[in-house]
């Protein structure tokens, strides 16, 4: 099939959804979580280790993020997450960010990341 849009590309179609979808300069990536089953912290870190390759598959970095959401299976977990978030978010250009709770697709997830991002020119 011939995407009938040219000037918006995606990374990792599926028939379900993308991995990403670049347009006009940006690219929103699908949520991101981590193994199921594994502590916040773990779940925190795997989810961020997919975001930087899905922001590396789109020609982004992380350095670029302008908006992240991060949904958390219980909120009491969000001093755990944003201990691992604080190490890997690039000093300097912290996006604009919301967390929030939420019921994630199973309840092994405790972690889910979502983000849109600047590529590069």
């Amino acid at each position: 099939m011939t995407d009938s849009n040219p000037d918006i590309r995606r990374v990792n179609p599926g028939p379900r959804m993308s991995d990403g979808v670049v347009y006009n300069g940006m690219v929103w990536l699908a949520g991101k979580v981590g193994t199921p089953g594994r502590s916040v912290a773990e779940q925190t870190a795997d989810a961020l280790a997919e975001v930087d390759a899905a922001l590396e598959r789109a020609g982004s970095d992380r350095s670029r993020i302008l908006q992240a959401i991060i949904w958390l299976a219980d909120m009491n977990d969000f001093a755990e997450m944003n201990a691992v978030w604080d190490k890997w978010v690039v000093p300097g250009h912290s996006p604009a960010r919301a967390t929030g709770e939420a019921k994630l697709a199973a309840p092994e997830y405790r972690v889910e990341v979502i983000v849109t991002a600047a590529v590069k020119p």
